[in-house]
């Protein structure tokens, strides 16, 4: 934090250098963004900053000011349809939209603070023109500037296109959702008919609060709880099989090996949604398994021992809480562990043989060998890999909402808050936007994800590069 704060601290610094020392032509760029590249010689760049800035200009006054200008509202005029008789037509006001007046405020203030960085960072580099002429060194031209791009300067051009599809794809929506989540925008407020408006931090002291009326906070500690407990269980149980599998698949002693190894790698070429939604239907209470289950006197038998209620018309696998917890862990490891098995068996294969021989020499036990130098070898590998499965177990919403589509919670007070025992915080955000239009509190949600996921990332992150380990697998 303190190298962040020197950094900015010096950045200004030498903006402020820049300005005070600067010359007739770098003191003009203040103005025209362009003229300390025509004092050097430099006309094509000086053009294409002068329109740069032309551009920002005209964007700014002629679209955004309207907008920016309607964002502490998020509009007043609401949409009305008035009927004229004469002609039998309909005409509709000049409304405002909310929705878009917070989208293009966004935009705008992101092109403005862009422009305000390209703006410093110009008049620091006219100001380093300027010192270059003053010493006598040379100044590149537009054309060596160009090429620089494809051999110095190369990484600028790659990064580039990445750069801009984060800024727009990521940064525009994510700034868009936070802003959501402080408005009051839902099934009520919804444009263009409707107007909605700002409501301060009403939206997050709702998903803390349980009442008759908001239940958000009884369901949203549940489903957080079950989230993290998901995204545990789903991570280390395919992690730990698929390492077993490998280990199991890639022994001297077992007998085709291929043939193993291909059975668990065809599950992999078969689409997941697919084999979940075919899963759906076996394990419903009116599939095949329940129906075997069924015949076979398996059911009878669980309600003489009291381990499903006498109502019961089968095995709730997917339809209660608990064995819908069990059975989606389960039929995870299923589609996972193959895909886990194939990655093992590549990082099993360069483990240091010295380091096996030796523990064997030594009377290590197939058990220690595993424990004290295969599991740390592999989590070394595979650790950053590992942090990111987390991550994407958070977010995992096939695997939870194709089990369990159809699944209705018993539950009052979780179904007061359109939420579900099975749910993640993924899947309750997508059944609050998609079935319920709850963008508000959907935003709110998408937010507290945010800081799970990112702070799950950046605690994992550094302790792994955290020191030098290489050593202890060389």
């Amino acid at each position: 934090m303190k190298n962040f704060l020197n950094g900015i601290k010096n950045y200004f610094k030498e903006f402020g250098t820049a300005v005070a020392k600067g010359d007739f032509w770098t003191k003009s760029s203040l103005l025209v963004m362009g003229m300390g590249y025509f004092g050097r010689g430099q006309i094509i760049k000086g053009i294409l900053m002068t329109l740069i800035e032309i551009g920002v200009i005209l964007f700014t006054a002629l679209f955004s000011v309207p907008y920016l200008a309607k964002f502490g509202t998020l509009g007043t005029v609401q949409r009305e349809e008035v009927f004229d008789a004469a002609t039998m037509t309909k005409t509709v006001n000049d409304y405002d939209n909310s929705l878009l007046i917070l989208l293009f405020s966004v935009v705008g203030m992101l092109v403005l603070v862009a422009f305000v960085l390209l703006y410093l960072n110009n008049i620091k580099k006219v100001y380093e023109l300027q010192v270059l002429k003053e010493k006598g060194k040379h100044i590149n031209s537009f054309v060596e500037d160009v090429k620089s791009l494809f051999n110095g300067n190369f990484h600028i051009t790659l990064l580039t296109l990445p750069s801009i599809g984060i800024l727009v794809f990521t940064v525009v929506p994510l700034i868009f959702m936070i802003c959501v989540a402080f408005t009051n925008y839902d099934q009520n407020h919804q444009p263009p008919t409707y107007l909605f408006t700002w409501v301060g931090l009403k939206n997050f002291k709702n998903l803390f609060t349980n009442s008759m009326t908001v239940s958000f906070g009884y369901a949203f500690v549940r489903i957080l709880a079950w989230t993290l407990i998901w995204a545990v269980l789903a991570t280390f149980t395919t992690y730990i099989g698929g390492i077993l599998l490998a280990k199991f698949i890639n022994n001297e002693r077992t007998k085709c090996k291929k043939l193993w190894r291909t059975l668990f790698v065809v599950t992999i070429a078969i689409p997941q949604f697919v084999t979940l939604l075919l899963i759906n239907k076996m394990f419903s209470d009116n599939g095949i398994i329940n129906g075997l289950a069924n015949q076979w006197g398996i059911v009878d038998a669980l309600k003489e021992a009291g381990i499903i209620a006498q109502g019961q018309n089968g095995i709730p696998f997917l339809s209660q809480p608990g064995w819908a917890h069990v059975m989606i862990v389960l039929i995870n490891i299923w589609v996972g562990v193959p895909y886990q098995m194939l990655i093992a068996t590549g990082i099993l294969m360069n483990i240091p043989n010295d380091q096996l021989e030796s523990a064997k020499i030594d009377g290590a036990t197939e058990f220690q060998i595993f424990w004290k130098i295969t599991m740390p070898y592999m989590l070394f590998i595979t650790g950053p890999s590992l942090i990111t499965s987390i991550v994407s177990n958070i977010n995992n919403f096939n695997v939870i909402y194709l089990l369990t589509n159809g699944y209705t919670t018993p539950n009052p007070t979780m179904a007061n808050s359109q939420a579900k025992e099975i749910d993640l915080l993924v899947t309750w955000l997508f059944t609050l936007t998609n079935d319920y239009s709850n963008f508000k509190m959907a935003s709110v949600i998408g937010i507290f994800v945010f800081i799970v996921c990112a702070g799950i990332t950046l605690i994992g992150f550094t302790n792994l590069i955290k020191g030098d380990r290489e050593e202890e697998f060389q």
